[in-house]
Formats: C-alpha cells, structure tokens, sequence
C-alpha cells in the first residue's frame, strides 16, 4: 500500500488481485466462449465447400456433429463463466464493503470529516458496486480480444490482406475507444459525487424531520434537497450523455471497420482469391466482430467509471485519523481521577478542572459548542489544540483509542438505539442476562418503559427506537451507559425529553447506582445538579465558577439564569 495511504489504482488493483482465480477461469472460459463463436462461420464456409458445393452427405453430417460439439462447448464456456466472473465481481463489491465499514469503525476516527452519513453510505453501496462491475468486466474483455485474435487467424488463413487488415485496425482501434472514454471517467466522478451528497442532505433532512416540522422549516428544506438534488440529476444527464456518445462513436468506428472487412472480401470473391464458403465465412466473421467491438465498449465505460468509482473509495480508505495511539497504557484497576490544564479547543478556552475518583460532578455552559466540544475531548474523538487531559495522571492522547473508551464511556444527547430487543440494546453487546442489567434499568426509569411494552425487555424495538417517545428513548440509552459500568461515565443532557417527575426520579437512583465510580453530568438540569457533589461553570470557553448546586443558585445570577430559565 502507498505510504499516504490507497490511491484510486490501489484500490482497483486490489480488488482486481483478490478475485483474480475467478478473474483467469472466467477468463479462459470466456475465450472458450468466444473462440466458439469465431468458429461457427469458418465451419459454415467449411460445409459449403467441402460439403455443399461437392454434394458429400457424409462430410455434411461430420461437419455438422462437429458445429454441434462447438456450439455445445460455447453455451457450457459462456454459463459457468458467466456465474464465475459475477460472483468475483460480487465479491470484490462485499469485500470493498467490508474495507469501508472498518475504517469508517476504526476507533482513531477520521473517516467521516467533512462526508455526510448519507454520503459514507453511498460510497460503501453505488462506489463498491461499480469498482465490483470493473472486475466483472476484465474477463468479458479479455474473451473479446480472444474472439478479435482467432477472428484474425481465420481471416489470416482465408485471405492474407483481410487478415492483415484486422490485426493492424484492431490495436488504433482500441487505442481510440480509450481516449474517448476520458469524458466518461471524468463526468462520472461527479456523478457519483453529487449523488452521494444528494443522498447525505436527504438522510439528513429525515434525521432532523421533527426538528424541522418544530421550526416551521419545511420549505427551506425542501428547497434545499430541491437544489442538491437538481445538482445530482444534472450530474447524471452529463455522465449519461457522455456514455452515449462514448458507446455510439466506438460503434460508428467498428461499424465502418467492418464494412471496410466485408467490401475487401466480396472485391477478393469477385477477383476469385477466395472461395465462395470463404466469402461466406469472412463476412460471417466481419458480422461476429461486432459482438467482441461492442463488448470492449462496455468493458472500456465499465473500467472508466471503475476507476472513478475507486478514487472515491480510495478517499475514504486514505482519509487521516482524527487521533492516534501513544503507547502509554492506563493504570490496572482505573480509578477514575481526570485533570484537565489549558484545554484548548473549539470553543474551549484554557480549562482547568479536576475531577476526584468517584466524583458526581455537574458541567454547567450555556453554549452548546462548548459542550460539544468537551465531549469530543473526554471521548477522545479529538486531541485538544493546547493543554493536557489526564486519567490517572496518564494523559488522554497516550493509550489506544479503544483501550481507553473501555475506561471513560460518553454518552452524547442523541444516542441511537438499534433494530433489535429493548434488553440488547440496554447490554450493547455485552454478556449480560435481564438480571444484570436490572439495576441499570431502574436506576434510569426505564423499567417503567419495559413494564409498557408487549414482550417487555424483549420487545423488539423499531429502526432508531421510533416505536418509543423520546423521553422513553432518554431512558433506554441511560440504561445502557449505566449497564457499561465505565469507571468514568460522562453524561450529556440525559434526561431533557423526560417529565420533571420521572427526572427527579431518575437523579435520585443515579447517585447510588455510580457510586464509587467517576460521573460527569453536561446539563443544565436542577434536578441532576442537586445530587452532584460539586458544579462546574464554564462560560467564555473557561471555568468561571465552582461550588455545590444550591450555593451557586444562591449566590450567581448567571447561574440561576442558566438552570432555572
């Protein structure tokens, strides 16, 4: 692999050389194909010679046996190779799928800066397939150029000029197809591009839908799409048109080059330099030359968009991890005590903080970019510009990304459920059984939610938990931070769709369910801030208060105003 990472030729060449058994026995069985095509007409100018034309019974059922045995060779050729080289292509596509689910996984990150989910999404579906259908495509080019050199042997032997004519038409032939597919290739890659953002602004659009009915900004997002995806279509128009005039000009060249085969040959019979089963088995082939011209056309927009498709790929693949292991490894058990110096980032403006083993400690920001901003630092999804954060004296950018979420869990506002039972959701993964998650579940009221449903914990929920209220989402994705049983747990405005007296419910079980244990509240919360031990104000990106909740709702009036608004 180049040391920046795959390129687009990387990519292909990879996916090329992991199927390449089903690749070369698609191949030959392909040319087995082909070369039985090219021989029908010879065989048929055969039998008008020698069968025919001399009256021989015997010779016209021998000859006939024989076209029987080759077009039973050909259809046997063309169905096994066919199911071979699709499966390749099939293949190649599930693994490049399996490439870009990892990295989009990797716990360094970096993969989806700056894409869209629905873009990642597009590339891991239409890019793949294509970069599949270019593998797929390789073994029908390589029977048509053996089709092209057995038609050019039969014309060789039938006639010395119009054997010549073919080998020395077919090399600028080829060379012309290529240079007219660079349109295509190019126009391609902005097809694929602008679909992928079309389709990332429409899974966006759906994702906030709520939010936008809220806003009353249905039109402005229908007008949104309406643009992107008026971009897309156009985009596709221009690739498409440029396919056509692609296919069409490679199929005016080979159409004048076969009737340039076919008049050299009748001029050869007029002039008695061949036979009339000659003339027949010429022309036979001029027509039989079409089907290899128009296969390499298709092989020739298939590798273009292939290639243009792997770039794509390649993009991703290569795309820099937003962070990376040190080598340091976190003391063994993990007590829990975090220290932040001059964290710098975003909207962070030197914070300084420490954090006690076992703490229950409230953040309290009126700008949601700092928050946000604190959480990608504590979950270790970006480094901070300037200053250090610790755990156990250990600083955050030392161990292996995944090693450390194992110790310090983030749990963001917007946590999604999956399609599967309300008890798989709440043990993410884990061997857990009802019982061991039971504490979990009334800590954070979501047994009321299990007690609602048909099959209780079993139910099995719809695609991103809709088949619940939102509250009862909130609950359902505390559960499962609690069942994780992180020795450090940051909470991001758990409760904020749940009712005042399920939350002051939830804030009294949350102490006794992390005690012992490190837990930082993002909130803005009364109910949650009175149990804390201590709060923390940032305001301006740094900390500009501490205290206990009921001392700050005593004595700061921003503080009040934030937590009591």
């Amino acid at each position: 692999m180049p040391a920046g990472g795959p390129t687009g030729g990387h990519v292909l060449r990879e996916a090329i050389r992991d199927r390449r058994r089903g690749v070369v026995t698609a191949s030959l069985l392909g040319m087995g194909h082909q070369t039985g095509e090219a021989l029908v007409p010879v065989v048929v100018g055969v039998i008008i010679d020698e069968a025919v034309a001399k009256g021989s019974s015997g010779t016209l059922v021998r000859l006939l046996i024989l076209l029987a045995v080759i077009f039973l060779v050909l259809s046997t050729c063309y169905r096994v190779g066919a199911r071979i080289t699709e499966a390749a292509g099939e293949q190649a596509t599930h693994q490049l799928r399996l490439d870009l689910g990892a990295r989009v996984l990797d716990p360094r990150g970096g993969a989806d800066t700056g894409r869209l989910p629905g873009a990642l999404t597009s590339i891991a579906t239409n890019d793949a397939r294509r970069v599949g259908a270019a593998v797929t495509a390789l073994s029908y080019g390589a029977s048509a150029i053996a089709a092209l050199a057995v038609s050019s042997v039969a014309l060789l032997r039938i006639s010395v000029p119009l054997g010549l004519l073919v080998l020395l038409g077919i090399p600028p032939l080829l060379w012309l197809g290529h240079r007219i597919s660079g349109p295509l290739e190019r126009r391609s890659e902005t097809e694929q591009e602008r679909a992928a953002h079309a389709s990332g602004v429409a899974a966006d659009l759906v994702m906030g839908l709520r939010v936008l009915k809220g806003m009353g900004a249905e039109p402005a997002a229908v007008s949104r799409y309406r643009r992107t995806s008026q971009e897309s279509l156009s985009a596709a128009l221009r690739a498409a048109r440029s396919r056509a005039g692609h296919e069409g000009a490679v199929l005016a060249l080979t159409g004048v080059f076969i009737a340039l085969i076919a008049l050299v040959g009748a001029y050869l019979a007029m002039r008695g330099a061949i036979s009339v089963g000659e003339l027949v088995a010429a022309v036979g082939l001029a027509q039989f030359l079409l089907g290899p011209f128009q296969l390499l056309t298709y092989v020739n927009a298939e590798l273009a968009q292939g290639r243009a498709s792997a770039r794509r790929i390649a993009e991703v693949l290569a795309a820099p991890a937003a962070v990376e292991p040190g080598g340091a490894v976190l003391p063994e058990p993990v007590a829990g005590r975090l220290r932040l110096r001059g964290v710098t980032l975003g909207a962070l403006r030197g914070v300084d903080l420490d954090l006690a083993p076992g703490s229950l400690t409230g953040v309290v920001t009126s700008d949601p970019a700092a928050a946000h901003d604190l959480l990608r630092c504590l979950a270790r999804e970006a480094d901070p510009a300037e200053g250090v954060i610790e755990l156990d004296g250990v600083p955050l950018t030392g161990p292996a990304p995944d090693d450390l979420r194992r110790a310090v869990l983030v749990a963001p506002h917007d946590a999604d459920l999956f399609e599967t039972s309300l008890l798989d959701n709440v043990r993410g993964g884990a061997d857990m059984d009802a019982a061991a998650v039971e504490p979990a579940l009334t800590a954070s009221a979501a047994d009321d939610v299990a007690r609602l449903l048909p099959d209780g914990v079993d139910t099995v929920l719809a695609e991103r938990g809709r088949s619940l209220s939102g509250g009862q989402r909130q609950r359902v994705a505390l559960a499962r931070a609690l069942a994780a049983d992180r020795p450090v747990l940051v909470l991001h405005d758990p409760t904020t769709a749940v009712d005042t007296v399920t939350e002051s419910r939830i804030a009294a079980r949350l102490r006794e369910a992390r005690r012992g244990r490190t837990t930082v509240l993002v909130t803005t919360s009364p109910a949650l801030l009175a149990v804390t031990d201590r709060v923390v104000v940032l305001d301006g990106g740094t900390v500009t208060a501490t205290g206990r909740h009921a001392e700050l709702v005593a004595g700061d009036a921003d503080y009040r105003a934030a937590v009591l608004a």
